[in-house]
């Protein structure tokens, strides 16, 4: 395993963390309503420990991560040799007294009486920084770290670069975390972004690497799969993006949710042999191609973070995108089946045109989707007189088994 320094404390962090969002899989909602397998989940946590990996990203609001990851730290004697990063949940803070609930609930799951990078979850402008700051935030994190229960303080951002280029002037933070992928360098904090928070010697952990999985796999446009293949037959189009992040010098930790062994033995491969500069300008102009294949194909740029979730409509909103998505991207026919599959034949229906347009999912969305809008677009694609058709059939043939 690679490792890079903490110039602000000296701590020794493996370039590839684990994102324990994505123990549920392909499933995201099994992730946030904690229905994953925890054996499975231990034994994943146990054997990127065993290959090095000591950076662990974690959540108040990923359903059951914290607890599973606390119990195989205590259970195989790992909590000091791995550095465990959680996140306030400040979608649910209301008041100051929150702070000390959520981060008193925190050490409970974790099993630990310290955190060694807290996260607030989300700070995504300044006007949250200062309602945080009139509840007395900086006084706050300071007791927690001089009582050793916070080693290092600092965010994760979903929002736009220059509220994040503000915010890394507001306060000195220990580090940061942001989304950063090949597929839109000046989506969010962006290539300016990181380039500042590492000018003040902060470490940036990334997420979204992949994009929700967008960028790996069967899901990657095919035209753009080629295009990595035709460059080098031997690199997968995960390998491609982890390699992409690593090739920047200010890249600190690239995060990765890993579901599957075989996940986590390819990525930490790739950590392995990974070099700031490690790529040539033949390589850079793959990825110039494979963005521009990807970015026209893709039509939503959603990570499927479901936080958008549960709509109280009944809508499955991430579902509907990545129907949307694989309709443009992938395979009309695909596309078709996996929005009925999705949305239709199931215990509740969850299409697009069930949206009210209430506006409560976009007040979570990270991505800042125009997502009521979205799903009315979804809805003219998908829902024609064959699917109302089906719709009508499902009322009585499916929900009255």
């Amino acid at each position: 395993m690679n490792y890079k320094i903490n110039p602000r404390n000296g701590d020794k962090l493996s370039v590839l963390g684990y994102g324990c969002m994505r123990f549920g899989g392909d499933s995201l909602s099994s992730s946030f309503s904690g229905a994953f397998d925890p054996k499975k989940a231990e034994q994943l946590i146990k054997s990127a420990v065993e290959n090095g990996i000591n950076y662990f990203d974690t959540a108040y609001v990923y359903a059951g991560s914290e607890e599973v990851l606390g119990k195989t730290l205590q259970k195989y004697g790992f909590r000091d040799k791995v550095y465990i990063a959680t996140k306030m949940p400040l979608i649910l803070c209301r008041n100051k007294s929150d702070l000390d609930k959520y981060f008193a609930k925190h050490l409970e799951r974790l099993q630990t009486d310290y955190i060694d990078y807290y996260l607030l979850h989300m700070l995504t402008d300044m006007k949250t920084w200062n309602t945080l700051c009139d509840w007395g935030i900086k006084e706050w994190a300071a007791e927690k770290k001089a009582a050793g229960q916070i080693r290092e303080f600092g965010f994760s951002f979903h929002g736009a670069q220059d509220e994040f280029l503000a915010l890394l002037d507001a306060y000195d933070w220990d580090f940061c975390q942001i989304q950063y992928n090949y597929s839109d360098e000046n989506y969010q904090a962006g290539v300016k972004g990181l380039k500042k928070a590492a000018s003040k010697g902060m470490p940036v952990m990334i997420m979204e690497p992949l994009l929700g999985g967008k960028l790996a796999g069967k899901n990657l446009p095919k035209e753009a799969a080629d295009c990595f293949k035709a460059a080098n037959p031997d690199i997968s189009p995960a390998a491609w993006a982890f390699r992409w992040l690593y090739n920047q010098p200010e890249v600190t930790v690239v995060l990765s949710g890993m579901n599957e062994q075989e996940q986590l033995d390819e990525n930490i491969k790739i950590a392995e042999n990974a070099e700031v500069n490690m790529l040539t300008p033949e390589e850079l102009d793959t990825f110039r191609n494979v963005k521009n294949i990807f970015n026209n194909s893709y039509k939503v740029h959603c990570t499927g973070c479901h936080y958008c979730m549960p709509c109280p409509h009944g809508v499955n909103i991430p579902a509907c995108f990545t129907a949307y998505n694989t309709r443009y991207a992938i395979n009309k026919g695909q596309a078709n089946l996996q929005y009925c599959m999705s949305t239709l034949l199931n215990d509740k229906p969850s299409y697009a045109s069930l949206c009210k347009k209430c506006g409560k999912c976009e007040k979570h969305c990270p991505q800042n989707i125009p997502i009521r809008d979205t799903l009315e677009e979804v809805a003219k694609e998908f829902e024609t007189f064959r699917f109302k058709f089906m719709r009508f059939g499902t009322k009585f043939f499916v929900r009255k088994k």
